[in-house]
């Protein structure tokens, strides 16, 4: 039995639903994704033809590597060790059925003062202003603290009422009692913030943690298959 349209995973208590769900999850994410556009100025945004998901986080926090592990490809998304090598909004629809936007990282260090107030002027533009947008999920590495810029991007999302959900990201390389203790700082953090969700993702594009679950959640937002 297939949850109603629109019905959030975690509200989900039938096993059966559960099933269905999760299945829903993997044929979306199996389906063709197809990166469609970069764009470098707001000028260039694509028109929205489709429900949006945008991943955001500091840079190198790993978004363009949870995007691939979604998908199961692995260079969808490019991914690199050098910080802020992301610097446009890459757009890739998913089976016409859900975009997924890569967003510029914040927070790096080495670009030069000028470039980084660009792109980040860009990336909250983007946010305050794209109707289509549904959920932004807001990546946070589960090895280190919270950074000032993730609370002012949290803010940042308040303001402009833009929905998002935290997920922790790279969490194959902490031991199980510092993730439990890491979960429960980062979830009294969020009932701090009226546009966070109430939960959060815990994943690893290593090891698969979370994944299958983070599809599921994801497919409630796109428009149903033809």
């Amino acid at each position: 039995m297939m949850p109603e349209a629109g019905t959030d995973f975690r509200e989900l208590t039938n096993d059966e639903q559960i099933a269905a769900a999760l299945e829903e999850g993997r044929r979306l994410f199996a389906g063709s994704c197809d990166f469609i556009f970069g764009a470098q100025k707001l000028g260039q945004l694509p028109p929205q033809t489709l429900p949006e998901i945008a991943f955001a986080g500091r840079s190198n926090v790993g978004k363009s590597t949870l995007v691939n592990a979604l998908t199961g490809r692995k260079t969808l998304a490019r991914a690199s060790s050098q910080p802020g090598r992301t610097k446009q909004l890459n757009f890739f629809d998913l089976a016409h059925r859900l975009m997924l936007v890569d967003m510029p990282g914040y927070g790096f260090a080495k670009a030069a003062k000028s470039v980084k107030e660009d792109w980040q002027e860009m990336m909250f533009d983007y946010l305050r202003g794209r109707p289509g947008l549904r959920r932004v999920m807001l990546l946070l590495d589960a090895r280190i603290e919270v950074k000032p810029h993730d609370l002012e991007v949290m803010k940042l999302l308040d303001r402009a009422a833009v929905s998002f959900q935290v997920v922790l990201t790279k969490c194959d390389a902490v031991k199980p009692t510092a993730l439990a203790r890491k979960e429960e700082e980062v979830l009294a953090l969020t009932k701090r913030h009226p546009a966070a969700c109430p939960f959060l993702s815990v994943t690893s594009s290593e090891t698969g943690l979370g994944i299958e679950q983070l599809r599921a959640e994801l497919a409630a937002f796109a428009l149903p298959p033809q």
